[in-house]
């Protein structure tokens, strides 16, 4: 196994956030959760995922391919979609993802087969570095920075890594309440009584939702010229011969509904995902599942 470790995260932190003022559980995600459980769980779902996350990946992707590089780096590239996506489009860059979960590593050299602009590396974003003659000039990244638990250190690291003049572009989810796919889902969720609160910047999904807070880390790390960019997409949940089954199926196994209901017993699953299903017909249009997420999209130099 490679020394190199991208998803890095601290350890869990349990509790619950704030979403139109109902709790929702959003507990941190470590490194040992996505090199493990979480890992396989995303990588058994990569469709499903890519799925969900397909108009703002072409987002992603419109304003990448806008960009002139010719080393790109992936930063969390999970299964690999927004990387196989740009290194197809630019056969002369050459493109690597890095993610610290094993299981999504080989889902994305799988899907990779033999390009030979593409690569994908077991690593940690936060002590990753390039061959010599290869730093790349771009960063680039779908949700896979909101992990480090220690930020600043990684995004310094980053530019350490990065050539001068480098751009970074990358997503993160905005705050709960303005992102229903996971709030209207978490809601149906009993709370567990005593439950502490979180803090609401540990490593986790919504871990870069403060604009400001975030402007600042990427300032410490030495970043400049640091843009937000609001984006809404409709996030799919389900679609097929049985769009709500599939629906209930996907929040069951990605999301807050999935680590709460593997805890339960069949009685408490049963009734959720009953709520769950009610859920996805009152969203379901033209054959498909779909709730609003809201999201960052951050650009930066280095200058």
């Amino acid at each position: 196994m490679p020394a190199r470790m991208a998803r890095a995260a601290a350890p869990a932190r349990s509790g619950r956030r704030q979403s139109n003022g109902v709790e929702v559980d959003m507990a941190g995600m470590d490194a040992q959760e996505w090199q493990g459980r979480v890992g396989k769980s995303w990588a058994h779902e990569w469709q499903r995922t890519d799925r969900s996350f397909s108009h703002l990946t072409a987002e992603l992707e419109r304003r990448i391919l806008a960009l002139e590089f010719t080393h790109a780096l992936d930063v969390g590239c999970g299964a690999g979609e927004l990387s196989l996506k740009v290194a197809r489009q630019r056969p002369a860059a050459d493109v690597i993802g890095v993610d610290v979960s094993p299981d999504l590593i080989e889902v994305a050299r799988e899907r990779a087969g033999n390009a030979p602009n593409l690569s994908f590396e077991l690593a940690d974003a936060a002590a990753w570095q390039p061959d010599a003659g290869a730093r790349p000039d771009l960063l680039m990244s779908r949700h896979g920075v909101m992990f480090f638990p220690d930020p600043v250190a990684a995004f310094a690291n980053l530019r350490a890594a990065t050539a001068s003049g480098a751009q970074m572009l990358f997503s993160c989810f905005r705050e709960v309440s303005e992102n229903p796919f996971f709030g209207e889902a978490g809601r149906l969720i009993p709370a567990e009584p005593g439950t502490p609160p979180p803090d609401p910047h540990a490593p986790g999904p919504f871990a870069f939702a403060d604009n400001a807070r975030v402007e600042s880390v990427l300032s410490d790390a030495g970043w400049r010229d640091i843009r937000f960019e609001p984006f809404d997409f409709a996030m799919i949940a389900g679609a097929g011969d049985d769009p709500i089954a599939d629906a209930v199926s996907y929040f069951s196994r990605i999301g807050p509904a999935a680590r709460a209901l593997a805890g339960m017993d069949d009685a408490a699953r049963a009734e959720v995902q009953g709520k769950l299903a009610e859920l996805a017909g009152r969203n379901l249009k033209d054959g498909i599942v779909s709730l609003g997420a809201g999201v960052w999209i951050v650009s930066a130099t280095h200058n």
